[in-house]
C-alpha cells in the first residue's frame, strides 16, 4: 500500500486539477511552502525562546540530540510511531525515565502544533481563496481561536482532517476544500508531523 501512494496522490492531484484548472498546481505549490515555512518558524523560532527562556535548555544542544527524532517522524509522518526513538532520544536529553514514559506518549497524542495550529488556520484562508469568498477580520480571528484551543486538544492520525473540518465548518466554508487538500496531503504530512 505505502509503495502505491504516490499513484493515489498523483491521481488526486490529477483530479483536482481537471476539476479546477492548471492554476491549481501554483496555488498547491505556495500553499505547500506556506505550511513548511510555518512550521519551520515554530520548530526553529518559538520553540528555541521557549527552550531557552522558560526550560533553561540550549536549543542547538536540543535539537543536536533530539534530531534522529524529528527526522524519523519527518519520513514516517507519525508521532507515535516515532514513540521509541523519541523516548529513547528525551532520555538521553536527562529527562527522567518516569517522566518520560508518561511525556512522550502524552505529546505524540496531542498538542499537535503543525496539525491543529498552522495547518487548518492556512488551509481554511486557502480554501477561502480558491473559492473566491472573503474572509473579515473576525473570520481570521476564529481562526486564531479555533486553532489555538485545538492544538492542545487534537489527536494524532487524523487529527489535522478533524481540525480543518472543524475550522472550515465554523466559518461555513465549503467541504470541498477537505477533498482538494487531501491530494497533497501526504506532502504536508510530513513537515505537520
Amino acid at each position: 500500500v505505502i509503495r502505491l501512494a504516490p499513484l493515489g496522490t498523483v491521481g488526486l492531484i490529477g483530479n483536482a486539477i481537471n476539476s479546477y484548472g492548471w492554476d491549481l498546481i501554483s496555488k498547491y505549490a505556495t500553499f505547500t511552502a506556506d505550511i513548511y515555512v510555518g512550521c519551520a518558524l515554530v520548530l526553529f523560532g518559538v520553540y528555541p525562546l521557549l527552550l531557552s527562556t522558560v526550560a533553561k535548555v540550549n536549543p542547538l544542544q536540543f535539537f543536536k540530540g533530539a534530531w534522529p527524532a524529528i527526522q524519523l517522524a519527518f519520513v514516517s509522518r507519525s508521532s507515535v510511531g516515532t514513540m521509541p526513538v523519541t523516548q529513547r532520544v528525551t532520555e538521553r536529553l536527562g529527562v527522567p525515565k518516569e517522566y518520560t514514559s508518561f511525556a512522550v506518549p502524552f505529546g505524540a497524542t496531542t498538542k499537535m502544533d503543525g496539525c491543529a495550529a498552522i495547518y487548518p488556520s492556512i488551509a481554511a484562508i486557502f480554501v477561502a481563496q480558491i473559492f473566491d469568498i472573503h474572509l473579515g477580520v473576525g473570520d481570521y480571528l476564529l481562526i486564531a481561536f479555533v486553532s489555538v484551543i485545538g492544538s492542545a486538544a487534537t489527536a494524532g492520525l487524523t487529527g489535522a482532517t478533524v481540525m480543518l473540518t472543524l475550522t472550515l465548518s465554523t466559518l461555513g466554508l465549503p467541504m470541498e476544500g477537505v477533498g482538494l487538500l487531501l491530494a497533497i496531503d501526504p506532502i504536508l504530512d510530513m513537515m505537520r508531523t
